[in-house]
């Protein structure tokens, strides 16, 4: 009898869960279809709702939302970055001895 009652009771949950899920998706979709509205209307990346303050890093010296990447990558080879680290920790030790 209390098998009967943990199955009943795990199913209701399941439907519950999923029931959840696709409002949840439902959601999603609707939210993904409006169109928002950004606060700088010449910048084309970001949308950001009407009242959402950007991050600080975001911004530019006039505040107004960058349109650039923030972190450029350089490729280097394994023994020009090792001979870099070894060059700032030979440079650092000399100064800490002084």
């Amino acid at each position: 009898m209390l098998q009967i009652i943990y199955l009943i009771a795990f199913t209701i949950l399941a439907f519950l869960a999923i029931g959840n899920l696709v409002r949840s998706l439902i959601g999603f979709s609707t939210d993904a279809s409006q169109p928002r509205a950004m606060t700088n209307p010449n910048f084309q990346g970001y949308s950001y709702r009407t009242g959402a303050v950007p991050h600080p890093e975001l911004l530019d010296d006039m505040g107004n939302v960058t349109n650039e990447p923030l972190l450029i990558m350089k490729s280097i080879s394994v023994e020009d970055a090792r001979a870099r680290l070894d060059a700032l920790y030979h440079d650092d030790s000399s100064r800490a001895e002084d």
